[in-house]
């Protein structure tokens, strides 16, 4: 009778089960050079193509024939009163305005699509998908300026993009990716890295960009962004490795993907998490508005008087920009030695309202970029919003709730295109920076929100623990 029991004992111990392929993924074969290659497409095409609106508009107007030179152009003290000028900002305003109305109502439905569909099926497809929407909506912009078409079909390069999900569906998967593969103690530092790629790429494609145009024009630029593109579609088909662990065969036209979404904000696992996912959501919305303002306006601003900044200055401005990533990630790893996460995210938004204030109030090029320079701190309030998102779903949710928060996004950019870009042509008469000083007094709203749940979370963690050392033992 013991011999059965023997044998048990000196059987070998069983094998432990295999490591899902998403957690042996090598660095090397991570999202982040998915995402790099996105972001520098992203980032060359979005300052060049208003430069191109600025110079295509204006010259259908006779603004760039009357004012070719220096001594005739934005370096005359009335320049900031000439109506035609004007009219020409005003134009490109409202056309970046309506190329992002379109792109945001078809990504709307697309990623609230995708996201969820991506937890049972992977992330590679949700990965491959918007990267070669981007290449074809490259490829129209392309095809507009050889053959000069219309500006308006630049909208329809961003449509076909935004179909496959654009890039906010990039975004949303790759962080859902990172939340796959990450432990939760590690999870905003993860999540800071995949913001700084953003900046490391911003700022290559910013002084590349700049730099390019002003030596060869538009076209080779635009090529690039072709390129980049192309190479991180292929990335994904091709390198990168899948991070679900259990994937599954889900139809993909079926109304149970919005379900999730929707489940994710009426139905949480746990009762605090509801209100919590509402008012992280809401304090992401304002800030990511007001990264979107005013980022789509810096490429104006510089343009107008009295800067009158070339292309390679507005390279330098978008890349000092997009420096903040970098300077965000390192001065979170270094506040985190002493804080926590929330008020790590206050003094960012801390940063990210003073910087606005000085550039609203620039009128020289110093005071521009010392108004960038102080924006150093100003991204570190977003990896913060998506890592605490991130801890209160579900490791089978995490595609949905990155959906959601791309509709987030999608619904940022549609809020701070309609409000900045028409803030910006009615208050140019009276203040050219208003724009920058209505974002800053936004910040102080998610600035209130994130201290006033932190302090909440602080009191019911200090209230239980004083429950659990009064309450009576046993012996």
């Amino acid at each position: 009778s013991l011999r059965p029991s023997m044998a048990a004992m000196a059987a070998p111990p069983p094998a432990e089960p295999p490591v899902p392929p998403g957690r042996r993924c090598p660095a090397l074969l991570g999202v982040e050079p998915l995402l790099f290659l996105a972001t520098v497409s992203l980032g060359l095409q979005g300052p060049l193509a208003t430069q191109y609106l600025w110079d295509r508009l204006g010259a259908e107007h006779g603004y760039s024939d009357r004012n070719r030179t220096e001594s005739a152009g934005c370096g005359d003290g009335n320049a900031s009163a000439d109506p035609l000028r004007q009219e020409v900002e005003a134009l490109v305003s409202h056309w970046n305005l309506y190329i992002n109305l379109g792109g945001f109502f078809v990504s709307l439905f697309s990623v609230t699509l995708f996201g969820p569909w991506s937890d049972s099926v992977g992330r590679r497809p949700t990965l491959i998908l918007p990267a070669a929407g981007m290449a074809l909506q490259t490829a129209v912009y392309l095809l507009v300026m050889y053959l000069e078409l219309h500006v308006a079909f630049f909208l329809l390069g961003r449509i076909l993009s935004s179909l496959t999900g654009d890039y906010s569906l990039i975004l949303a998967s790759c962080f859902s990716y990172v939340a796959d593969t990450s432990e939760r103690r590690v999870r905003t530092f993860r999540v800071a890295i995949l913001e700084a790629c953003l900046g490391t790429a911003g700022m290559v494609a910013s002084i590349g960009g700049g730099q390019w145009r002003k030596a060869q024009g538009y076209i080779n630029p635009f090529w690039l962004a072709f390129a980049a593109s192309l190479a991180a579609t292929l990335y994904a088909a091709f390198f990168l490795r899948e991070s679900v662990k259990e994937k599954k065969a889900t139809k993909l036209f079926t109304l149970s993907h919005y379900k999730a979404v929707y489940r994710l904000y009426t139905a949480p696992e746990h009762p605090s998490s509801r209100w919590k996912l509402a008012l992280y959501s809401l304090a992401f919305f304002l800030i990511v508005t007001v990264h979107f303002g005013a980022k789509d306006l810096y490429v104006l601003y510089e343009l107008g008087f009295p800067l009158c900044w070339a292309s390679d200055l507005i390279g330098y401005g978008s890349a000092a920009s997009y420096l903040a990533y970098l300077s965000s990630l390192v001065g979170l790893r270094l506040l985190q030695l002493c804080l926590e996460d929330t008020w790590v995210a206050e003094i960012g938004l801390i940063s990210n309202i003073a910087g606005l204030v000085v550039i609203s109030l620039a009128t020289t090029t110093a005071l521009m970029f010392t108004g960038y320079g102080i924006l150093f701190l100003s991204m570190a309030a977003t990896p913060v919003i998506r890592s605490k998102l991130s801890k209160l779903v579900s490791e089978t949710e995490q595609g949905a709730l990155f959906a959601s928060v791309a509709c987030v996004q999608g619904l940022c950019s549609l809020v701070a295109t309609g409000v900045f870009n028409s803030l910006y042509p009615a208050t140019l008469h009276f203040m050219r920076g208003f724009p920058f000083l209505f974002g800053a007094i936004i910040l102080l709203i998610p600035a209130a929100i994130l201290g006033w749940i932190q302090i909440w979370d602080s009191k019911h963690d200090y209230n239980h623990f004083a429950d659990a050392s009064l309450s009576p033992t046993k012996d």
